[in-house]
Parts: C-alpha cells; structure tokens; sequence
C-alpha cells in the first residue's frame, strides 16, 4: 500500500464532467474512491448505451495497465466523485515490487467482463419485468442501504439513463416501476429514491 501510495494522483470531478472520451490514449488505472461514474458508448442511431455503472471500490482501465491503447468509450461522474488514478508506467514499476497485484487485477477483469455478458443477455432474452427487477437488485447491491431493517435505494442515474442501460425506453421504465409499486414490491419516494418492500419478490421476477 504504501508503494501505491506515492504513485498514485488524486482527483475531483463534479456531475457531468468527463473522466475521459472514446478515443484518448488509455493509460492509466481510476480507482473510485467516493461517487459513481457511468461508462458509455454511442450506437450507429446515436443513443446512449451505458456499459458499467460503477461505484467506490471498484476501478475501470485495468486491461489499458498491460497494453496502451485507445479508450472505445466514455466515462462521466454521475455525482460529484473523487478518484485515485494509477499510470501505466508507474503500475509496471509496482508489479516488479508487488508481481501478487497482477493476478488481482486480472480477477476483477475477468468479473467486469462476465457483468457486461450478463447485461447482453438480460437486454436480449429478458422480459421488461425481468430486466429492471435485475436492475434494481443491482442497484439495491452497489447503491443501497439498510436502515431499522428499510431497504432503501437512490438511483444513481436518470430515468432516461435506466432506458438506455437496458435498451427500453423511459416511459417502459416507469410503467414497470409503477407496476411494481402497485403490487407492494417497491414504495417510490421520488424520482430518485424508492423502498424494497418485498426483495424476495423482486429476485422472483428477475429469475
């Protein structure tokens, strides 16, 4: 930790700014540390298709610390997000020192790639109800808390950027969510919070 350490820079972004875009030179490792950040992509008709959504702990670049390349996609703070950032050079220098990080980074790789085939397979075979009761089981994971035994989730995206994510549109969106409140899975707060009433229910719907 403390070779990391002196290796590693520190920065804010407020909501909407861009950590980078498809095209830079993709070198260096973001470790999340306090926020959530959005990684996207353009289809050919021009909409948004979110790849990760990504909250503190996790990191994004890992692949880019073994061969530079160019990003294919884009990154935003989805809130204000502080971040510890790692350049490839100095993570080559720190594999010499520590070579027992190289397989953690190839682990949490592999994880990232097996979620984004588990959200190509929920956006082809899944039903709308399967979709976003799979969505807000994620939700309820990453972005979720627990109070005198309350489940409570806040969205860390618009309405419209839950559409995108699972290729629906955002009307779908609310209609499902609606649906969900008026059998009792799920209280709706506001727009960007809601209540898990019956979770049991919504890991049934997501099968």
């Amino acid at each position: 930790m403390e070779t990391v350490i002196k290796k590693i820079d520190r920065r804010k972004y407020q909501k909407g700014d861009f950590l980078f875009q498809a095209g830079d030179a993709a070198k260096r490792l973001w470790i999340l540390n306090e926020g959530s950040i959005k990684v996207f992509n353009y289809t050919q008709e021009g909409k948004e298709q979110i790849l990760y959504l990504l909250s503190s702990g996790d990191f994004l670049g890992d692949l880019n610390l073994f061969k530079e390349n160019a990003y294919p996609y884009y990154a935003t703070a989805l809130e204000p997000t502080r971040l510890c950032t790692l350049s490839r050079d100095n993570f080559q220098e720190i594999l010499k020192e520590v070579p027992a990080i190289n397989k953690k980074v190839l682990a949490y790789a592999y994880d990232r790639i097996t979620n984004l085939e588990e959200l190509v397979q929920t956006v082809t075979a899944k039903n709308v109800g399967q979709r976003i009761a799979k969505l807000l089981l994620h939700f309820l994971e990453h972005f979720g808390l627990e109070r005198k035994g309350i489940l409570e989730i806040t969205f860390p995206m618009s309405r419209e950027d839950m559409a995108n994510y699972l290729g629906l549109t955002r009307e779908t969106v609310s209609r499902q969510l609606s649906q969900f409140q008026s059998e009792g899975i799920i209280d709706m707060k506001s727009n960007r919070q809601i209540i898990v009433k019956n979770k049991k229910a919504l890991e049934d719907y997501s099968l």
